[in-house]
C-alpha cells in the first residue's frame, strides 16, 4: 500500500475512534468504515497506531479491541458528568415515550387496515337494504295469503315427494327382507341382532344401519 494510502487509513482510523470514543475490533472498524481500506490495511494501521501510543489496544484472549487515547480528550468535571447523566435519563425517557407512541400508532394502523373500507361498507349496506325490501315484499304477500310459487314449481314439489317416499319404502322393504332372512337362522331377537351388528362396527354410520324406529318415523302416505 502506498504512503498516501497508509496516511489516509491512519487518519481515518484515528478520526473514527476519536469521534466514536468507544472500543472496536478490526472487524467492527472494517464494517463501520465501509471496507474502504481492507482488513489487512486496517489491522496493520491499528497495530502501528497502538505501538506509537496514538490509540490504545486491549486484548481479551485472541480478540483485540482498539480505542482512542483518552489523554487526548479534555478532563470532564463532576458537574458536567452529572449534567450528562441527567441528559441521558431525559433522552431515554423521551425515546421510551416515542416508542410507546409508535406502538400505539402501529396498533391503530393494524386495526384500520383490518377494518372494512368505507366503499365496501356502502356496498354491503346497499345489498342489505335491497334484501330487506325484497323480504318485506315477500312477507306482505304471505300475510295476504298469496301463493308465491308457480303451478309448475308446486307440481314438481309433489312429484319429488312421491318419488322420495317410494324410494324410502323400497329401501325399507329391502333392509327388512335382509334382516328377516338373517333372523331365520338367528337364535335371538331382532333387537339383539341389530345391537350385535352395531357392536361389530367402529360406528353405526359405517354400515348405515339405522331404523325408522330409532327416529320414531314412518313413510308417509302418498
Amino acid at each position: 500500500m502506498s504512503k498516501n494510502k497508509d496516511a489516509a487509513a491512519t487518519k481515518a482510523v484515528v478520526d473514527y475512534l476519536n469521534r466514536q470514543n468507544r472500543p472496536y475490533s478490526v472487524t467492527d472498524l472494517l464494517n463501520n468504515m465501509g471496507k474502504e481500506y481492507g482488513k489487512t490495511s486496517i489491522t496493520k494501521t491499528c497495530e502501528s497506531l497502538a505501538a506509537d501510543g496514538k490509540i490504545r489496544e486491549k486484548s481479551y484472549g485472541k480478540q483485540k479491541v482498539y480505542v482512542a487515547d483518552q489523554s487526548s480528550f479534555p478532563d470532564v468535571d463532576d458537574a458536567e458528568l452529572k449534567s450528562m447523566d441527567a441528559k441521558i435519563v431525559e433522552l431515554t425517557e423521551s425515546v421510551q415515550h416515542v416508542q410507546d407512541k409508535v406502538r400505539r400508532l402501529e396498533s391503530e394502523l393494524k386495526t384500520l387496515n383490518n377494518a372494512v373500507s368505507t366503499e365496501d361498507a356502502k356496498k354491503e349496506t346497499e345489498r342489505i337494504e335491497n334484501d330487506m325490501v325484497s323480504l318485506q315484499e315477500k312477507l306482505g304477500k304471505l300475510k295476504e295469503g298469496k301463493v308465491l310459487i308457480t303451478p309448475q314449481e308446486k307440481d314438481k314439489v309433489y312429484k319429488d315427494r312421491v318419488k322420495y317416499v317410494k324410494e324410502w319404502r323400497k329401501r325399507k322393504r329391502i333392509s327388512t327382507d335382509i334382516i328377516n332372512a338373517i333372523l331365520e337362522g338367528y337364535p335371538k331377537t331382532k333387537k339383539h341382532l341389530l345391537y350385535h351388528l352395531i357392536q361389530l362396527c367402529v360406528c353405526q354410520e359405517e354400515i348405515g344401519l339405522e331404523t325408522d324406529e330409532d327416529y320414531s318415523v314412518k313413510p308417509p302416505d302418498i
